[in-house]
């Protein structure tokens, strides 16, 4: 495993829309188990392939309760309204209040292949709505409603 790079908002992948992943082979483990370690040292939740320079349909996330590995996900239902304070790796100095669905249905596959389902709601649907936007060239930035101070309690 290795640490990846994580790029910022001023890197032009990060606007661009992630190709499907085809092939899942050691290649594509190697790349999530690297952003596994690069998601645990930077202590975030959520972590997307072009976030570390990959435009691969691929995310991660950290609820808590074991690495959640996203390849191709899908986001087949949401509801409910949450409006939460957000941050992300790619903006260290971007913090604010945005709204997100409170429950999300998502389907994707595993680095197997494997296709999977799960619902998900509060820090599980904001973080899930937050990666799936990286794949699409979005940034949560645009989003923010009202912004807040970094380590501001909230």
């Amino acid at each position: 495993m290795a640490l990846r790079k994580i790029v910022t908002k001023e890197d032009p992948i990060l606007y661009k829309v992630c190709k499907p992943v085809e092939v899942f082979d050691d290649k594509l483990a190697q790349l999530i188990d690297d952003m596994i370690q690069t998601l645990t040292k930077a202590q975030g939740v959520g972590l997307a392939a072009p976030q570390v320079g990959f435009l691969k349909r691929l995310f991660i996330m950290d609820l808590g309760e074991g690495i959640i590995e996203c390849v191709n996900p899908q986001i087949l239902k949401t509801s409910g309204k949450q409006r939460v304070v957000e941050g992300c790796l790619s903006c260290p100095d971007d913090w604010g209040y945005v709204t997100r669905p409170n429950k999300c249905r998502l389907r994707a596959q595993n680095r197997y292949g494997e296709f999977f389902e799960i619902t998900l709601k509060e820090l599980g649907a904001q973080c899930a709505c937050h990666e799936n936007d990286h794949l699409d060239g979005k940034l949560f930035v645009d989003k923010i409603e009202e912004r807040v101070k970094p380590g501001k309690d909230e």
